[in-house]
């Protein structure tokens, strides 16, 4: 019993350690570009779907490239609100 409990308190530790800890790489977030990303990428942006990704490429390909990232509140539906969402997550590079 004493080297069963040993094992699981070992276990429990290494669970919290790898809980707590931030992997290196997790500052590494790849951005999607507005001026590039596809309609399946552009969904997995927060708050929006299949229908506002589709227009963001109508939207790009009628009016070029996107400047900054604040032009995405020029697409019809897509409020502040969703771009403050998703600013951390996008580019127009």
């Amino acid at each position: 019993m004493s080297k069963t409990k040993n094992v699981l308190i070992l276990c429990i530790a290494v669970v919290m350690v790898m809980a707590f800890s931030v992997p290196s790489w997790s500052g590494d977030i790849v951005k999607i570009n507005l001026n590039k990303a596809t309609v399946a990428e552009l969904t997995q942006l927060k708050g929006i779907g299949q229908k506002y990704a589709e227009r963001i490429v109508e939207f790009r390909e009628k009016n070029g490239p996107f400047t900054k990232t604040e032009d995405l509140m020029n697409v019809k539906g897509i409020s502040l609100k969703t771009w403050e969402k998703n600013k951390d997550l996008i580019t127009v590079e």
